[in-house]
């Protein structure tokens, strides 16, 4: 009953006579039309498990709570399959790979499989495999998808970023002649390389501007190491993980004596926009009586006069 032999983002068509298809999610409940879920199949063709597995059965066969029957009858049953996929508007299922490859990346729960089949539809792309390579302490530390094919890396990006949410989208893509096999003929993932630097995608450069983004870019190479960082770059399209997301607010506190939450870096992920972050917390540190009454001051003044103003309590 299971699908691994398909390839993902195929259309399975619609249930035969006296079979029923669901789409569930981690509830076992429908998911709306488009959205990712995991098989199950109901009716007839469902036996009563595996044999000598009682655990293993207990785990993939369940009552179908989806059918009424009459008194008397045995309840029906309904199994699940392991794999992903969703309805399409014309009534079919759309195969998206298995759910063993379900992981958590920035608090995220992501199907590995889903990221696959939207990749696989760029033009330039033959076959795509992704993964959530893991640091030297375990946690997850971006996505990288392998691809095979002529499509440059930045076009798949934008392809991934224009129908994949910002965490979905892998912050690495590596080319390869041949996505590595074992002997029986599936995919060695251990055998696909790490991704370098250059397989990171990044945005167009743009210095970063002002003390405050100047101070982040510089922490962020120390963090990340990365040599050059711009006000556009995204931490975690850089390498960035949770882990390194609360150094960072450690640094943070250290340089600018402000306290920042990680939903807030989770949120704003770029030097411009961190850096604004950063500032609002400082102004909230003074008084708004006087922040009002110096902008009050400011007001009217040239810029050769503040400049001035400004040297003047510095001597001081």
């Amino acid at each position: 009953a299971e699908l691994g032999g398909y390839a993902q983002g195929v259309p399975l068509g619609r249930p035969v006579r006296n079979t029923r298809l669901y789409v569930l999610d981690e509830h076992r409940a429908p998911v709306p039309i488009g959205v990712v879920g995991e098989i199950w199949i109901g009716g007839r063709c469902v036996g009563a498990g595996y044999l000598n597995q009682p655990e293993l059965t207990a785990e993939r066969f369940m009552a179908d709570p989806f059918v009424t029957v009459a008194e008397g009858e045995a309840p029906a049953r309904m199994y699940k399959t392991g794999d992903l996929g969703r309805w399409l508007s014309d009534g079919t299922i759309e195969y998206l790979g298995r759910n063993d490859f379900q992981v958590k990346v920035r608090g995220f729960r992501i199907e590995l499989g889903e990221i696959e089949a939207h990749l696989a539809q760029c033009e330039g792309v033959s076959d795509v495999v992704v993964i959530a390579r893991e640091s030297g302490d375990g946690e997850a530390k971006h996505l990288v998808a392998y691809y095979v094919g002529d499509a440059a890396a930045d076009a798949l990006r934008t392809h991934a970023g224009d129908g994949l949410p910002s965490y979905m989208v892998p912050s690495a893509f590596v080319r390869l002649d041949r996505l590595p096999l074992t002997p029986n003929g599936k995919l060695d993932r251990a055998a696909l390389p790490a991704p370098e630097g250059d397989a990171f995608v990044r945005r167009s450069f743009e210095a970063p501007q002002g003390d405050v983004e100047q101070t982040l870019a510089r922490l962020w190479s120390e963090l990340l190491g990365v040599e050059q960082v711009g006000r556009h770059d995204n931490f975690f399209e850089l390498g960035g993980h949770s882990l390194l997301a609360v150094q960072l607010l450690v640094r943070l506190r250290q340089d600018f004596s402000v306290e920042l939450s990680l939903s807030q870096v989770l949120a704003e992920p770029t030097v411009e926009a961190l850096a604004k972050s950063v500032l609002l917390a400082t102004v909230s540190h003074y008084d708004p009586n006087d922040v009002a009454q110096a902008m009050a001051e400011l007001e009217g003044l040239s810029a050769e006069e503040i400049a001035a103003l400004l040297a003047s309590e510095n001597e001081d």
